[in-house]
């Protein structure tokens, strides 16, 4: 008898939404005007539907009003706030390119960003933390202090004419955020209207920077369909409902946080709550408790620094009931203490990229909870997913290769850069996303690395979330990351970087005691670094390549040797 393929189409008895983001917004707002849509902790906003319709129409007739075309891109630059939102929704319905950046980035990447798309105008903020984004602007756009508002000419950024800002003390050259609500005149506001009308679902309405490890980044282009659909069936999986309210502390740059996110919410009427401008422990789990929250959002490190703040158990959580870990792989233990300490007994796991809108599979609430705690779960409706081998042959169920998905998720392209296009979509339409995965026998799939952070030792296959998941545990080690260094003999050797929990020790040869005749010996970490904090992307990816690096030269060892 052959065996099963991992192969899998998503069915679904509710059919794909034909429309743009801007019509369902309408829709929205229409059922729903009372109920609350925006609620926004470190400014104290609090908007309903009706009050953010008002605002998102207002702010896209000043778009309009400022000489911005349907097509056209336009920047934001900022962590999270109301003025994210409203500018998410604003440029949907005046059909413009909404260009995420990164609020981590710096002058170079910035002015690669801007150019690369051909921004015209720019949304920035005027400061967080360490990031003087008003002055970078003002750095790479000398220009901007003679300029008149809407009529920059830089030399370094040639498309950029308009710069809006959030906040802060007024700027020559740049326009005040709140002022654009009020530019737009009736002919403006007309414009909108009937751009309602002639706007297509399948045109693009955002592109989003990935952060690839190597080369310059690559600006996937999504569309209307893409993402609202997408957002819409995240919905569904986690039942969301007008009387849900979602806490989001992941960043809204990220398709987590605008997807996942802010879509979800809108094509249920759920309200959108955001506990902070960036990621902090304490302020998520005050912002469940004081709203009363149903559904949280974070990547693994996210959660783990909520469960194991001191202040945990002051906090009354028992509103929670679901949400979405996701971002990078699931540590299996986390996921039970956040259904177990946390109340969130429908929470679910999510698997996507941004490239596909970003997720492919997801767990389902009524799955067994050995099934949402160990698995990615199954494919998504209306979407095909399949796992090959290296001469692009489907592999059998259970089997280990590349997963590979299509559909309506998957993105136009990269912007202006048709040749890593056709590496990552081939002809028939398949996204082959780098991610190592098995698929078993029912369907559920599981994420067992990168095929770029799969060790080789001594000829032997490693994959690092294996030993990941092992090391878990381990009752004295908070969190954990494994990879492959370069080693003489093997290869490869494989090197384990430990956070431990606080007012524990640990030492090495704990660790290694730990493991012996519980995993192969050639899993073992040979090498082990009790650490403090891991170096991480701002939406909470774990950057193996700088741990690696960084072992080379401590080690003394060739990068030649793993090649």
């Amino acid at each position: 008898m052959t065996r099963a393929l991992s192969y899998a189409s998503g069915p679904s008895s509710a059919p794909l939404l034909g429309e743009t983001i801007g019509a369902h917004f309408d829709r929205t707002v229409a059922c729903w005007p009372d109920r609350p849509a925006l609620i926004v902790r470190q400014q104290g906003k609090r908007w309903t539907w009706r009050e953010l319709g008002e605002r998102v129409d207002a702010f896209a007739a000043g778009l309009i009003a400022l000489g911005l075309q349907p097509g056209e891109r336009i920047g934001i630059w900022s962590p999270n706030n109301a003025e994210w939102v409203v500018t998410q929704f604003a440029t949907a319905k005046a059909g413009l390119i909404l260009v995420n950046i990164n609020p981590a980035y710096r002058l170079t990447e910035l002015e690669y960003a801007l150019n690369k798309v051909g921004c015209r105008a720019l949304v920035t903020a005027t400061s967080f933390k360490t990031s003087d984004y008003v002055g970078m602007v003002n750095t790479l756009a000398p220009e901007l202090q003679r300029a008149r508002p809407a009529h920059l000419e830089a030399a370094k950024l040639p498309a950029l004419r308009v710069v809006i800002q959030i906040g802060g003390p007024a700027v020559p050259g740049m326009i005040a955020f709140d002022s654009v609500y009020t530019m737009g005149e009736a002919e403006h506001r007309a414009v909108v209207s009937d751009l309602g009308e002639r706007l297509q679902f399948d045109e693009p309405i955002n592109i989003q920077f990935t952060s690839g490890t190597t080369g310059l980044p690559k600006g996937a282009t999504l569309t209307h369909h893409n993402i609202l659909n997408n957002g819409y069936f995240l919905g569904e999986a986690m039942r969301y409902a007008p009387e849900d309210k979602v806490c989001i502390p992941v960043p809204l740059y990220h398709c987590f946080g605008m997807v996942i996110g802010n879509l979800a919410c809108m094509t249920h009427g759920s309200a959108m709550v955001l506990p902070g401008e960036g990621f902090d422990p304490l302020a998520t789990l005050q912002t469940v408790a004081e709203e009363r929250c149903t559904s949280l959002y974070g990547v693994p490190t996210m959660f783990i620094s909520e469960l194991d703040h001191p202040e945990f158990k002051n906090f009354d959580l028992t509103s929670l009931r679901t949400g979405m870990m996701a971002g990078s792989p699931c540590p299996i233990e986390v996921m039970r203490r956040c259904i177990r300490d946390m109340h969130l007994r429908e929470m679910t796991i999510g698997y996507g990229m941004t490239e596909t809108s970003p997720v492919s599979t997801q767990t389902a609430l009524d799955d067994p909870l050995e099934r949402r705690v160990a698995t990615v779960g199954r494919v998504h409706p209306h979407v095909e997913i399949k796992i090959i081998d290296t001469e692009g042959h489907v592999v059998p169920r259970g089997t280990p290769g590349e997963f590979c998905t299509r559909g309506y998720s998957v993105m136009r392209g990269y912007w202006d850069d048709e040749e890593r296009t056709k590496q990552a979509v081939d002809a028939t339409g398949w996204m082959h996303t780098g991610d190592l995965a098995t698929m078993d026998t029912d369907g559920y799939c599981n994420i067992v690395g990168r095929i770029k952070d799969m060790v080789i030792r001594g000829g032997e296959n490693v994959y690092p979330r294996e030993i990941e998941e092992f090391l878990y545990r381990h009752p004295k080690i908070q969190d954990v990351t494994v990879f492959g260094v370069p080693d003489e003999r093997y290869g490869e050797e494989i090197c384990a970087w430990i956070k431990i929990r606080s007012g524990e020790m640990l030492t090495e040869e704990e660790v290694r005691d730990f493991c012996r005749d519980q995993i192969a010996h050639y899993k073992v970490p040979r090498h082990i670094c009790f650490v403090d904090e891991f170096p991480m992307t701002v939406t909470g990816k774990i950057q193996k390549f700088i741990m690696r690096d960084r072992m080379v030269a401590e080690l003394g060892v060739k990068q030649a040797a793993t090649a």
